[in-house]
């Protein structure tokens, strides 16, 4: 998951990357802009939720 600043606004990216062995790549499984949404969007497409996210630093 990712976190990026568009036009002012932070977006929450769920992104699946593909290792280089299967040729690289990412596939986009959604984009929303609140906390509420990317907590739905975890939930559809993930075994986490918010709570097991961290920030990477």
């Amino acid at each position: 998951m990712t976190v990026e600043l568009i036009r002012g606004r932070h977006r929450y990216r769920l992104v699946h990357r593909y290792p280089a062995r299967f040729g690289g790549g990412k596939n986009v499984l959604g984009e929303v802009g609140t906390v509420a949404e990317l907590a739905e969007l975890l939930r559809r497409f993930t075994a986490i939720d918010l709570a097991d996210l961290r920030e990477a630093g």
